[in-house]
């Protein structure tokens, strides 16, 4: 993946945020990561809205890890306004979360997200998918595109 692009993880359970965080880094991902842990938050982001924060760069590229149940704002409503966006519909979405349920799945796709994963129960399980994934992500051939 593009070394300048950023991975942006939304996620509100702190374990899993460094457990994902960490096994990226293990399968050498060096991006940098920022951590979001509700809708609301990630969105002010993305749409540059916070006021006392961060707020994403235009010319960058982001790469979004993203949870279904999340407060304020779940991942799916997430992923909506994200893809109804024209400036932040071409960023990947990777739906990262433990809601195993055709129906989901099926929305989420139909939403625009660009993969979906759930996130096993057991923790070795866990460990081994986002290695996985982090070592797909960590392919020089893997492209992330600039977002205006």
């Amino acid at each position: 993946m593009n070394q300048d692009a950023v991975i942006i993880i939304t996620e509100d359970d702190a374990g899993h945020f460094a457990l994902v965080k960490k096994n990226l880094w293990r399968s050498c991902v060096h991006n940098d990561i920022l951590h979001f842990r509700d809708g609301q938050e990630v969105l002010d982001f993305l749409f540059m809205k916070n006021e006392d924060g961060p707020n994403r760069v235009p010319g960058c590229a982001y790469l979004l890890l993203l949870d279904i149940r999340l407060p304020k704002i779940d991942g799916i409503e997430v992923l909506a306004q994200i893809k109804a966006d024209e400036k932040l519909k071409s960023m990947p979405v990777v739906m990262l979360t433990t809601t195993d349920n055709d129906e989901e799945v099926d929305r989420c796709y139909a939403t625009g997200c660009s993969f979906y994963m759930v996130k096993p129960a057991n923790y070795n399980d866990f460990m081994q998918s986002v290695e996985q994934l982090g070592s797909f992500l960590s392919l020089g051939s893997v492209k992330v595109p600039k977002l205006e």
